[in-house]
């Protein structure tokens, strides 16, 4: 049912997911030029500060990924009569949120280039938010399983 707990954990990890979408990932920022590269879901700005600046490369792949991770997690919550299904797509969610956690290291390590400071970049909230999802999605497929389980020892019963 909709209102069970692993439901709620899909929604959380759907939440997480859109936020990496929406959220900074990675900022760099040079004193000298007072330059600050700023590594979005979809773009890479560069600019005078970490909120405005041009577009210098497309990041699309790391929005792709969180947005396909989320709605496959709002997917998920519908599928709740049949577990397997939700199993399923646990897996591939699985599969989508560490693919977005490799982009988005790439995407960062390759930006690191682009500003010749010896400082390190520093991560964002947006980075860490597939960690927070990967989570989530692991114990929405615990209790999805602890539900199947349950329904088959019903059904040994009758």
């Amino acid at each position: 049912m909709i209102q069970r707990i692993q439901s709620v954990f899909l929604l959380l990890l759907a939440l997480a997911m859109l936020g990496v979408a929406v959220l900074p990932l990675w900022a760099k920022s040079d004193p000298v030029s007072h330059t600050d590269l700023t590594l979005m879901a979809f773009h890479l700005l560069r600019g005078p500060s970490a909120g405005a600046g041009a577009a210098v490369a497309a990041t699309w792949p790391i929005g792709a990924l969180a947005l396909a991770t989320a709605a496959s997690a709002l997917y998920a919550i519908f599928q709740f009569r049949r577990r397997s299904v939700q199993l399923l797509l646990c897996s591939v969610q699985l599969l989508l949120i560490v693919g977005t956690l490799g982009a988005a290291f790439l995407y960062s390590s390759r930006a690191d280039q682009l500003l010749n400071v010896k400082m390190e970049g520093r991560f964002l909230a947006g980075f860490y938010l597939p960690t927070l999802a990967l989570v989530l999605n692991l114990l929405a497929s615990r209790y999805i399983r602890r539900d199947e389980q349950l329904v088959r020892s019903q059904d040994r019963l009758r």
